[in-house]
């Protein structure tokens, strides 16, 4: 059977040279420290563990591996699907895209036709939200991508440049996101007469690669863009030094998928979910620490959740892997693969420690369909034009067979790679069955929506094609004088909205939370608005009432 997932029972309503520490977790509950820390994100985008702290020898990561050494470094943590949006929307609400229907890439996608965002059921939020209902200061530098718009009530500021913790009141606990690029899959191709820094003759490849130069001058442009990673990771981390907010702040650093190369990013092999974090918290995380632990990038929101404090809301599927809310440990993680860009795909995994179970719902259709933006790719390139000619050889021809098994099994710790299918073999049988099992019973419990087809899903979420649109708010007292102070309360009646106020005018007037009543001392236009995730934000309105 599978794990028990944490406060589960409520989604029934819904329709190197480190300590290892040992189990049962890596971090005990009696460590936490009991005052709100600050938290900084520093995310990427698209890289394995290719990093020096994880033994990857061909890449130098300083700063990344120094974090690493001053904290703890996850062996075994998983994004829910091989591709940065339908990955972020877990992570920003807790919960699997194939629940809240933000499993397909991307929601908006001229070739399809395509054109609406994802609308998660009522009580799901952004689970910043939640941190600045607890009074933190919540900043985003300054991707979102979460297929469906970022509401006004999940970040105080969403900003480029150095958009960060600057902007909060004296005292006030912070909780940013600084998300960098440079590592993204369009920055190995562009600009291709760019020479690549590392030696492409150096790089040891995947086997199911070709080896020719082509396909070596894109490793090395990928590690190029990892070593220029780690360097700004280190004016992150130099920036809070010189704040003095270094002690008390809890970092992360992860990237969203795996690394943005063929059979890696937006598939459900290790190369494509298999991520780095680490994460530093001074005083309570044991320098050099080493934890091989199932996280799931679901996890990340509770995790940050139980760090600050705040109570995790019962509908998120995610688990807190630190602080006081600590869940029982994973025992498996899960990933999907549906629609990516133009082209459908139905593919769902279950991994352990040890196996991993792939199950392909579509095994008619190739692994190699071609998608117009992964084809830009020069080793897509090179790997379709052998194969046309017929020079592939070995696991080189394996992404091209013209249909795939309906299972995978594959042993990890002696197949890295994911070659040899084992689901076949009869000494596996009874690892393939518990494994189907498990992904069977997640698929009922999670309510999997990747079998609706995406027209009927697209309707249940936008009838007719149109948005939804968020209610008006109220504000009252409606009209009226009054001396001194007013008791103001807002609401909305649209189901699930969230509502934003603010006595600041001009577009960098600051939008905050409402969470309850609050007493207004001073005449200030007060203004509203409301929104409900996937839904159009309401209009503004403005309070009518006057204070002497």
């Amino acid at each position: 059977m599978p794990q028990k997932m944490k406060r589960r029972e409520f989604i029934g309503l819904m329709g190197a040279g480190m300590a290892v520490m040992t189990l049962p977790g890596c971090i005990s509950k009696e460590n936490m420290v009991k005052e709100r820390p600050n938290i900084l994100w520093i995310s990427c985008e698209d890289i394995s563990p290719d990093l020096g702290c994880y033994g990857y020898n061909e890449v130098r990561t300083p700063n990344i591996d120094r974090l690493a050494s001053e904290g703890i470094r996850y062996t075994n943590a998983f994004t829910v699907a091989g591709v940065c949006a339908p990955s972020r929307s877990g992570i920003i609400t807790g919960m699997y895209p194939t629940t809240i229907g933000s499993m397909h890439m991307r929601t908006r996608n001229k070739i399809r036709n395509i054109n609406y965002e994802a609308v998660p059921p009522s009580y799901v939020k952004c689970f910043p939200e939640h941190l600045r209902a607890a009074g933190y200061y919540c900043t985003n530098r300054s991707k979102t991508d979460y297929q469906f718009n970022p509401p006004i009530t999940a970040w105080d500021r969403v900003s480029g440049n150095w958009g960060d913790w600057r902007g909060r009141t004296e005292g006030q606990p912070f909780f940013s996101v600084i998300n960098l690029t440079i590592t993204h899959e369009s920055r190995i191709r562009v600009p291709l007469d760019k020479d690549p820094i590392i030696d492409p003759a150096s790089v040891t490849l995947p086997p199911y690669y070709p080896d020719t130069p082509v396909v070596r001058r894109d490793w090395a442009r990928y590690l190029d863009n990892i070593e220029e990673l780690d360097r700004q990771v280190g004016e992150i981390l130099e920036r809070l030094e010189q704040d003095g907010l270094a002690e008390n702040t809890v970092v992360f650093f992860w990237s969203d998928h795996g690394r943005g190369l063929p059979r890696a990013k937006r598939w459900v092999y290790d190369s494509g979910i298999h991520v780095p974090l680490t994460i530093r918290w001074q005083g309570v995380i044991k320098p050099g620490t080493i934890c091989d632990d199932l996280v799931s990038f679901i996890d990340l929101g509770p995790t940050v959740l139980s760090i600050a404090g705040v109570e995790i809301p019962p509908y998120m599927q995610g688990q807190a892997f630190l602080g006081e809310q600590k869940a029982p440990l994973r025992e498996y993680i899960f990933a999907a693969r549906d629609r990516m860009d133009e082209t459908y795909d139905i593919i769902r995994c279950v991994r352990d420690k040890r196996y991993k179970y792939i199950r392909n719902y579509q095994p008619e259709k190739p692994y190699a369909q071609n998608i117009q933006y992964m084809d830009l790719m020069p080793t897509m390139q090179e790997m379709r034009r052998l194969n046309a000619e017929g020079k592939l050889k070995g696991p080189e021809k394996l992404f091209f067979r013209k249909t795939k098994p309906v299972e995978e099994l594959y042993e990890i710790t002696v197949d890295p790679h994911e070659i040899n299918n084992l689901a076949k073999l009869p000494e596996y049988e009874s690892v393939l069955k518990r494994m189907r099992e498990v992904h069977e019973n997640w698929k009922k419990e999670t309510k999997d929506l990747g079998h609706i087809p995406e027209k009927e899903h697209m309707e249940n979420m936008w009838p007719g094609g149109v948005q939804p649109k968020t209610a008006t708010p109220t504000i009252s007292p409606n009209g009226g004088t009054f001396n001194s102070s007013v008791t103001v309360k807002i609401t909305c009646p649209t189901e699930g909205a969230s509502i934003a106020y603010t006595t600041e005018e001009g577009k960098k007037a600051h939008w905050k939370l409402y969470t309850r009543e609050f007493n207004l001392k001073k005449n200030s236009e007060l203004k509203a608005r409301a929104i409900r995730i996937g839904y159009e934000e309401s209009p503004e309105v403005q309070a009518d009432f006057v204070i002497k």
